[in-house]
């Protein structure tokens, strides 16, 4: 499958509005495009679904071998371009490789042979934007520059510096994108708002097109898709169980459609429940499994869902449950909102945490499971601003960073019931 990747020199660029315009636009076009998004992201791909009309799957060079990033790009179905979109800047991944790479979109691009559209923030540059450009066209010799879409341009004289400059270097400018195209999609804490949150979600894709297909040269954009990577074997981590109770709902919706699908694939089945509309797991599953996601949003209604708590309570007695970050709180005795006040929670674990005082956890994390579900080595990654007031419950896992370093947020397991702020990918390369 030939494609692009959507990459920027830094975070805040624009690569996501200018994703969802191109998909938006090339979906106009008549034509089937399969999106991407590199790097350990859950907001973006709900955006490029609502664009594309079908599922979008990370790609990691960190937490996934190659077997298994050729296999979601090989095995993502039949498609005329893939549109993936990186993740910060273009080569920015973790200070030493883990994995088969360092996390960073640069080696999803050298993998599948895509060619790099790079967005570039023109605000406050002109031709300095040239000089950026070339030095990440020469940065790495396996990974090809297709041009630039400039975005944010002033005003036409501001436009016809810029073009200067890059016509200079023979770098083709693929686009560019005035000040006030209106696309810019709302954000918080965690990143953008989800899509399923978004009231005016269609609105927005169909104004993100509609200024991909005025300010884009779609036709050159096209032409400069390359490469493809054929599928490859891979095996799926195996399903908890035969039928999986799975939370999906605004506070737990940060589940990777890859890690799904692989369970499907192995013939589980999914049943879904929303703990937000008072809902308790299917009693005829296996195993519930409670994804991330905002319960800190919606703690409230959390404590208020008697029925999910009493429902989740006597589902752990026996048969397996996991919480993941989000899920993982609302496994615990509480969870204190931003404003300071305690929610009651489901109270099969220990755990307590704080949303008062928030402190960033970031990073890709490889775990050795001491008990669980799962028992091999694992990759995934931690991102969350809860404090931890209280951890009382054994270690659910021997958990380190990109580095090697032992971090403190273990997990935890009582029972049948576990929990971390652990995000799984799959098993670690």
């Amino acid at each position: 499958m030939k494609g692009l990747i959507v990459s920027a020199p830094a975070s805040g660029s624009g690569k996501t509005t200018v994703t969802l315009g191109l998909i938006a636009a090339l979906r106009a076009r008549g034509l089937v495009v399969q999106p991407f998004k590199s790097g350990p992201d859950y907001i973006d791909p709900a955006f490029h679904r609502a664009a594309a009309g079908r599922e979008s799957y990370n790609l990691d060079s960190w937490a996934m071998t190659r077997a298994q990033i050729a296999h979601l790009v090989g095995g993502s179905g039949p498609a005329d371009i893939a549109v993936a979109e990186g993740s910060m800047g273009l080569f920015d991944g973790v200070a030493r490789a883990g994995g088969c790479g360092n996390g960073a979109s640069a080696d999803v691009a050298a993998l599948t042979g895509w060619p790099v559209v790079l967005v570039i923030d023109a605000k406050g540059q002109a031709q300095s934007a040239a000089a950026v450009a070339l030095g990440f066209r020469e940065m790495r010799a396996d990974v090809a520059l297709a041009g630039v879409v400039l975005n944010r341009v002033a005003s036409a004289r501001h436009e016809a510096l810029m073009r200067l400059a890059f016509d200079a270097l023979a770098i083709p400018v693929l686009g560019v994108l005035p000040r006030e195209a209106g696309i810019e999609l709302p954000e918080r804490h965690l990143g953008l708002v989800q899509a399923r949150e978004h009231a005016g979600l269609q609105a927005l894709l169909d104004r993100a097109g509609a200024a991909a297909m005025r300010h884009l040269d779609l036709d050159a954009i096209i032409a400069a898709a390359r490469g493809g990577i054929a599928a490859e074997p891979f095996r799926h981590l195996p399903p908890p169980a035969e039928r999986i109770a799975l939370a999906q709902d605004d506070a737990f919706s940060f589940v990777y459609p890859h890690l799904v699908a692989g369970w499907r694939a192995a013939g589980a089945t999914i049943l879904p429940f929303s703990p937000l509309a008072d809902q308790a797991p299917d009693d005829s599953a296996g195993a519930c499994w409670l994804p991330g996601g905002y319960p800190e949003l919606h703690a409230g209604a959390l404590a208020a869902a008697g029925r999910f708590r009493d429902g989740l309570r006597r589902f752990a007695e026996t048969r397996p449950v996991h919480g993941e970050c989000g899920g993982y709180m609302a496994m615990g005795a509480g969870l204190v909102d931003a404003q300071g006040t305690r929610h009651q929670m489901a109270g099969l674990l220990g755990l307590e945490t704080s949303y008062e005082k928030r402190r960033m956890h970031l990073g890709y994390r490889r775990a050795a499971p001491l008990d669980g579900l799962y028992r091999q080595p694992l990759a995934g990654h931690e991102f969350h601003y809860a404090t931890i007031l209280a951890q009382p419950d054994a270690p659910l896992a021997r958990v380190a960073d990109a580095n090697g370093d032992a971090v403190p947020e273990t997990g935890s397991q009582r029972g049948l019931a576990s929990g971390s702020f652990f995000h799984l990918i799959g098993e670690a390369p």
